[in-house]
């Protein structure tokens, strides 16, 4: 029997990631798209339980993220 470890995936794009933090940051896309479910759903669910108005802290958390991330959820470093 042959065990096989576990792969990554492919590295993801950094300039993709970085324009969906941007213009879609405040509903957490860019956190699916990295593969970390749990901060994108509580940015997405802050934003729409809240009527919108949660939606600039979740952009400018979004811009952070932006800025700070240089790995995705698996700890692939981005291209």
């Amino acid at each position: 029997m042959t065990e096989s470890t576990p792969t990554a995936g492919a590295p993801k794009s950094r300039t993709v990631y970085v324009l969906l933090a941007v213009f879609l940051g405040a509903y957490g896309v860019h956190n699916f798209f990295a593969g970390d479910k749990k901060a994108g759903l509580i940015k997405l669910l802050v934003t729409f339980l809240t009527c919108f108005i949660g939606a600039i802290p979740m952009w400018i958390w979004a811009i952070i993220d932006a800025i700070n991330v240089k790995k995705d959820a698996n700890g692939v470093d981005f291209n």
